[in-house]
């Protein structure tokens, strides 16, 4: 393969032919699309919004997502990590934001993300020392609580969505039981490219089936117009609440973490230096797309884990292919009519491509979870009561109704109990010198699947 790039220089400053960035940064915009369409969905449907406005919502995140990408590829002052890393609306604010749309509408969704943007703006410079507050026991427990918790709303799509007159219909559960098919075939029977595009054509394919079935209804698709400016609180001026900012600073805290992870992965990947000032940078683009995502109607970006895993597999290294496909995201935003399609997908169909997705969350909280050393400490106890916090919301939706409303939007976002619970016990239990011990607790000397005791411990 031919550069024009010097020897010398870095990786992923390797300039290719257009046709070649081209292609790649379709590439990497497919691979990531799926999980870039859901948010919006999940949350607009929560809101009760209508079908124009939810694909309102769908656009301005793909607008919102390419503007993202550039700033973090290419780079701008002291914003940007200038390395091929994909932004997308993430995934870890999705629970909190349904919590506190569906009781209130996205209006104070948009007003906490504002401020929690401009906290993560601030703590960038500073992060690599907060991040020690989040440890793999920390960060596992809250992704395994983030794909749990939206499971119960795949399960909801799949029976037709919550309202629908067909709710329950087992139609539904076939079409989404049809969907699920096709995603794991896909992934089962194809490799690379095509199995990274199982989600996309599952959801495809199943629309197609919906629609002679009578389960798909795109009569909204020409309400509006075709190619528009993404409009500036198009759904409202943010309203701040305190419960709501509190809740959704937390998820901005979560976020930071994942895209630092991202960026010293994708930096060994790309075999090029990350030093503290490029984390830095990084991570301040990430916190001002987020700020900055509300006043066009979206919600936080984050980088993309997936993409990353795409750079190592391909071995494109240039963060321009990544550029390119944040100029491609930047056009597709510009067309809400694509938008408006988007949000006409039948329910069941994004119930089945939810349960990939979802349980693809929660399963990365697990294998995080499985490089925690459990021998001698209490993590065992923090990563169960933390799960059990996080799933309160889940197992009795009313149990935090009697409290102010400041603490039942914190506590009833299962990724937010699930933080708050997971950093104070591990600071109790694993940060807190003055209580350790050699054999803190029977919790610590669980024998491992082998039934031999872990290491430190004893049979008794």
């Amino acid at each position: 393969m031919t550069s024009s790039t010097p020897a010398t220089a870095r990786p992923e400053d390797e300039r290719l032919p257009f046709a070649q960035l081209l292609i790649y940064g379709t590439q990497h915009i497919l691979t990531m699309y799926g999980g870039l369409i859901a948010p919006p969905l999940i949350v607009g449907t929560a809101a009760g919004l209508s079908a124009p406005d939810i694909g309102l919502l769908v656009t301005a995140g793909i607008f919102v997502s390419g503007l993202a990408t550039l700033l973090q590829s290419l780079g701008l002052g002291p914003f940007g990590a200038r390395l091929p890393i994909v932004q997308g609306i993430s995934f870890a604010s999705v629970s909190t934001m349904v919590s506190i749309a569906s009781r209130d509408g996205v209006r104070p969704v948009f007003g906490a993300i504002i401020v929690a943007g401009v906290i993560g703006v601030i703590a960038s410079s500073f992060f690599a020392h907060l991040v020690k507050l989040f440890p793999p026991v920390v960060t596992g427990s809250i992704i395994t609580v983030i794909g749990v918790s939206l499971l119960p709303v795949s399960f909801d799509w799949a029976l037709g969505g919550v309202g629908a007159k067909s709710y329950g219909d087992p139609g539904n559960i076939a079409l989404a039981g049809i969907t699920l098919l096709v995603i794991l075939v896909i992934s089962r029977l194809f490799q690379g490219f095509v199995s990274r595009l199982s989600i996309l054509i599952g959801m495809v394919a199943g629309t197609l089936i919906a629609v002679p079935w009578g389960k798909a209804d795109f009569s909204s698709v020409g309400q509006g117009k075709v190619v528009s400016f993404p409009p500036i609180f198009g759904l409202g001026t943010p309203i701040f609440d305190i419960g709501a900012i509190v809740a959704m600073t937390i998820v901005i805290f979560v976020i930071m973490t994942e895209t630092m992870a991202d960026i010293l992965a994708i930096g060994q990947i790309v075999e090029t230096p990350v030093d503290h000032k490029r984390v830095a940078n990084g991570l301040r683009a990430d916190m001002l797309s987020s700020t900055v995502a509300p006043v066009f109607g979206a919600f936080p970006a984050s980088a993309f884990a997936q993409n990353v895993g795409l750079v190592a597999i391909t071995g494109i290294k240039s963060r321009f292919t990544v550029a390119v496909g944040g100029g491609v995201l930047v056009l597709l935003g510009l067309v809400p009519m694509f938008g408006r399609v988007v949000a006409a997908i039948p329910a069941p169909v994004l119930g089945g491509a939810g349960i990939v997705l979802f349980g693809s969350v929660a399963a990365s909280g697990i294998r995080t979870l499985s490089r925690v050393e459990y021998g001698d400490n209490l993590n065992l106890v923090v990563i169960a009561v933390s799960l059990a916090m996080g799933l309160v919301p889940i197992a009795r939706p009313h149990f935090w109704d009697e409290l102010p409303s400041g603490v039942g939007v914190v506590l009833d976002s299962g990724i937010s109990a699930a933080a708050v619970t997971a950093v104070l016990l591990n600071l109790f239990f694993n940060r807190w010198r003055a209580l350790t011990k050699d054999h803190p607790s029977v919790f610590a000397a669980a024998p491992d699947e082998r039934g031999t005791p872990l290491p430190g411990t004893s049979e008794s």
